[in-house]
């Protein structure tokens, strides 16, 4: 058994690693750099417009079970919310046409035979894009997999920039093809949306505090790492701005931080190197809108043929998601938000009761320029193990070789391993 184990780095990964440790009775020590837990994954009150927003959007799926999990554990599995159905209405701003894909609760999928429920324009043998990318080899790209058709164009290539959070032509077959294999290929049930009832932080980061609080692990905010000291093939400890914690024979170190910094604290780690960005537009109303029909039922809507990609109703705030962004790194903050503006209009204003204010409304953008690594195949093979070449550290965090893109699933799942393999460390 572990004696006291450090995890530097408070996101969801290492906040999961210590959920996980805490539980089994082990001394936890959690050291986070900012003032607060939880990385991307957070909410946080916004000045400007006057209310508390999430740093960014996340739609998450039944058949996350890390998730689950993990949500069990901190007893926040309630917080999550989201329709009784898998239903996933989209917009298409080329034609302005609108549809619900209705998914089969089953793994026979029966949606596919109906016009009303998949997606429009759509033929049968284009699903040999579902065959191809569940079929991929670690070289090939998402582009290369898709059959021409609508099917691709207003559902999986749509999908596997959300997915990636990187573009068809560069993004990764094999890593769309185990998301694929773990949701839709398993049936609606596995595709039930949910997203936080009220924050990212309500759900994923206060309820795990508070659990670690009453399992008696540390929690350190505002503590930096700069440097992790070794010798005789282990760690041997940490430096932090008041002094040096060294650790002893029996104690173990997770590393759940960003790749770029898990690369400056070990020169000698092999990391991803190249990222793509998110922009979160987060626009508030002087009301919260009404909305009806398949809007009313999920609180989303999906987006094609615009820069928008998610438009989700929360409450009086209409939040956009714009996943591989790295392409609009250059566009004006203020033209792009009229831009996202004029497209939130036309996709959700004719499913609300009311129409929306032609003029913008406050708002407040988020660039996420490090948002995840570029999942590439080229990246992919950077991702490396938990286990490290020193014998008492290990890795954790969304970009470690989960077999996972940069989800909160991912990170969630890479703290569980990391975890296990604290508990477990002679196997390799």
């Amino acid at each position: 058994m572990a004696g006291h184990v450090h995890i530097v780095g408070g996101g969801l990964a290492g906040l999961s690693a210590a959920v996980e440790l805490a539980g089994s009775g082990v001394r936890v020590t959690v050291y986070e750099a900012g003032p607060a837990c939880g990385g991307r994954a957070r909410s946080y009150f916004d000045r400007h417009l006057g209310c508390r927003i999430d740093n960014g959007n996340h739609l998450l799926l039944s058949a996350n079970d890390a998730v689950f999990r993990y949500l069990g554990l901190i007893g926040a599995e309630k917080t999550l919310v989201g329709p009784d159905r898998p239903i996933f209405p989209f917009v298409d701003l080329g034609d302005r046409s609108r549809w619900t894909l209705d998914l089969s609760r089953g793994r026979v999928p029966f949606w596919l035979l109906s016009k009303h429920r998949r997606v429009p324009g759509m033929h049968l043998g284009e699903i040999r894009s579902l065959d191809r990318l569940m079929r991929a080899t670690p070289g090939q790209t998402v582009a290369e997999c898709l059959v021409p058709g609508m099917l691709s164009t207003r559902l999986l290539a749509p999908f596997a920039v959300s997915a990636l959070n990187t573009p068809c032509d560069s993004g990764s077959a094999a890593l769309l093809g185990a998301v694929i294999r773990q949701s839709l290929a398993k049936g609606g049930r596995a595709c039930l949306p949910r997203f936080p009832a009220v924050g990212l932080s309500e759900s994923f980061v206060d309820p795990a505090l508070d659990h670690l609080a009453l399992m008696k692990a540390e929690v350190r905010t505002g503590c930096r790492v700069s440097a992790i000291l070794s010798a005789g093939g282990r760690v041997t400890g940490l430096r932090l701005p008041e002094g040096e914690v060294a650790l002893d024979e029996d104690d173990r170190l997770i590393l759940a931080v960003t790749a770029p910094v898990a690369a400056d604290l070990l020169p000698d780690l092999r990391v991803p190197d190249a990222f793509e960005s998110i922009v979160n537009v987060h626009f508030r109303l002087d009301e919260a809108p009404v909305a009806l029909g398949a809007l009313g039922r999920a609180r989303f809507i999906g987006v094609v043929g615009g820069i928008s990609e998610w438009v989700f109703v929360k409450d009086d705030i209409l939040s956009v998601t714009v996943s591989a962004a790295n392409r609009y790194a250059a566009r004006d903050n203020d033209e792009l938000a009229a831009v996202i503006w004029g497209e939130v209009r036309a996709a959700v204003g004719p499913a609300l009761a009311h129409p929306l204010p032609e003029d913008m409304p406050p708002m407040r953008m988020v660039r996420e320029r490090r948002a995840t690594f570029a999942a590439t195949p080229v990246q992919e093979r950077l991702r490396p193990a938990t286990r490290t070449v020193l014998d008492n550290l290990f890795l954790a965090g969304d970009w470690t070789a989960t077999g996972l893109p940069a989800t909160i699933e991912g990170a969630i799942r890479s703290g569980a391993a990391a975890s296990r393999a604290v508990r477990d460390p002679g196997r390799r």
